[in-house]
């Protein structure tokens, strides 16, 4: 079993930065690779990010990529995604997940998680 817990997200100004953190427990963190969902009201959860069990490769959706970053801290068993650049379109509840094993390669697909945290919601204003 994996818990998740989700914090960092609130209302910023498009523009603006914020950073979500994702707090493991259960397993040993860096057996797993970690993604970033997306949910907004009336639309799929949609992928956002990932990486890898070692924090040594990433994968983002093109709507993200060059603004946000993932990354990973195994010693604090917590994932990282800095938003930079945010937009109105990225209003959204965000949520990480984790994918058990030391996979070759990063998935985009929801199926491929294993565990879901609650979601934290970022709204972001004009």
């Amino acid at each position: 079993q994996v818990q998740l817990v989700e914090s960092g997200g609130g209302l910023v100004q498009a523009g603006g930065s914020l950073r979500l953190s994702c707090a493991a427990s259960g397993r040993t963190f860096s057996s797993y690779g970690m993604g970033w969902f997306r949910q907004a009201p009336g639309k799929e959860r949609e992928f956002v990010g990932a990486i890898s069990w070692s924090g040594g490769n990433t994968y983002y959706a093109d709507s993200v990529k060059g603004r946000f970053t993932i990354s990973r801290d195994n010693a604090k068993n917590t994932v990282y995604l800095q938003m930079n650049s945010l937009k109105l379109e990225d209003t959204a509840v965000y949520y990480c997940a984790a994918r058990i094993g030391r996979h070759y390669y990063l998935s985009g697909n929801d199926y491929d998680y294993d565990y879901w945290g609650q979601g934290t919601q970022v709204t972001v204003s004009s």
